[in-house]
């Protein structure tokens, strides 16, 4: 592993129709997206190659990071690669690949982040994810 990229991944128990749709639906996506304690009060997707989707992070402090890219790889309900953004960071835009893999026990999401300004940015973006995983976990178990 690069000190550019990180993986990460969770166990959730529903099939993988229904948290492909979780992940990629606004509608649902505003109901779990973000670690805590963000929220996400806006969320457009269009999901499709060189579609571009747009994710509002509000903190408690009221203060909103979008992020945003442009979806380079969409094979439902199993793979999705996009372009990733931060509203807050000067940085070339990173890249994150998730599958949705058929597990015994539901389906495991695997989250590969790469192309990271540096380890500082990674390591941040390493406890984000986790903080989502387990929001999208408890949400999809809802």
């Amino acid at each position: 592993m690069k000190a550019t990229e990180l993986f990460t991944s969770r166990i959730v128990k529903a099939g993988r129709e229904r948290v492909f749709a979780a992940w990629t639906l606004p509608e649902l996506v505003k109901q779990w997206w973000g670690p805590p304690p963000y929220t996400c009060p806006h969320a457009e997707i269009d999901l499709r190659v060189g579609g571009a989707y747009r994710l509002a992070n509000l903190g408690p402090d009221g203060e909103t990071i979008w992020i945003s890219g442009v979806f380079i790889r969409v094979e439902a309900p199993a793979a999705l690669s996009y372009t990733w953004k931060l509203s807050t960071q000067p940085t070339e835009p990173s890249l994150v690949h998730v599958s949705f893999v058929d597990h015994p026990e539901g389906t495991e999401v695997r989250i590969h982040h790469e192309r990271f300004a540096d380890p500082a940015v990674r390591d941040e973006h390493a406890e984000g994810w986790q903080g989502c995983l387990g929001k999208f976990s408890a949400f999809v178990l809802g």
